[in-house]
Formats: structure tokens, C-alpha cells, sequence
């Protein structure tokens, strides 16, 4: 089964639950088990958390997630701001995020394949992850 959820959300504080429980709704319907689960969903929130502090010339922000049963991508995208890549990371460290600056270490620890660059096509931002789902079954 492959499963595809794409959300317009306003960049405000109640947002990064509702995409993160519907995510995690999907992945439960797909059987994957709770402590992948759980790291998917503290990427996914140290994410939208970062969008949603530091992306000021934007109202709106996207999530788009796919999952096929071996692994769930996720891509957060934000519409511009302060958190554009170049500001995500320097020279290779982080800058503060969430969490007190622990953000993007708690994602890379997290999940697989994390990569933040900007958006080709306008300002802002774009946070890629990936986390494997095969070997884990509920």
C-alpha cells in the first residue's frame, strides 16, 4: 500500500500536531511500529517547530509525506524567512532551531538521508528526510 499526505498549514503553533498525528495515523494503518513511529514523528516536529519560529515572510507552510510500506520521505517546506538552508547550517553546524538548538541533530539522529537546501524555485527552504519502515512491524 502506498500512502501520499500533502498539507497547506498555517505557520502557527497548532499545526505541528495536527500534521504529525495524521501522520502517524497513517503509518499505525500501515502497521509500523511505535518506536519508528516516534522518531518520525520528532523529526517531523523539530521541523515545523523550526518553520514556524523563523520563517517570517510567510504565512503558510507545507508537508508532504509518502509512505510505501519500506520507507516514509518527508519534505517540509517553508515559504522564506530566516530558516532558507543557508541559515538552516553554517559551515556544516547547525544554527539554533528547536529545541534549543538541537534540532537538526535530534532529525539527523532520528531519521536517514536528512538534507536542507533551498528552494529552487522561490525564497525559503526545504527539509528532507527519510526513515526506513520494512524491518519494523507492530
Amino acid at each position: 500500500m502506498e500512502v501520499v499526505i500533502e498539507m497547506t498549514l498555517p505557520r502557527d503553533a497548532e499545526s505541528a500536531p495536527l500534521v504529525r498525528h495524521t501522520l502517524d495515523a497513517s503509518l499505525r494503518g500501515l502497521g509500523v511500529a511505535s518506536e519508528i513511529r516516534e522518531d518520525i514523528a520528532l523529526a517531523l516536529g523539530e521541523a515545523c517547530a523550526n518553520v514556524i519560529q523563523h520563517a517570517e515572510s510567510s504565512k503558510e507552510y507545507e508537508v508532504r509525506a509518502h509512505m510505501d510500506g519500506l520507507k516514509c520521505v518527508i519534505d517540509v517546506i517553508d515559504g522564506g524567512g530566516s530558516s532558507d538552508a543557508a541559515v538552516w547550517k553554517r559551515g556544516g553546524r547547525p544554527l539554533p532551531v528547536a529545541e534549543s538548538g538541537r534540532g537538526i541533530q535530534l532529525m539527523r539522529a532520528f531519521t536517514e538521508d536528512l538534507d536542507i537546501s533551498d528552494r529552487a524555485d522561490r525564497n525559503g527552504a526545504i527539509v528532507h528526510f527519510e526513515k526506513s519502515l520494512a524491518a519494523h512491524r507492530d
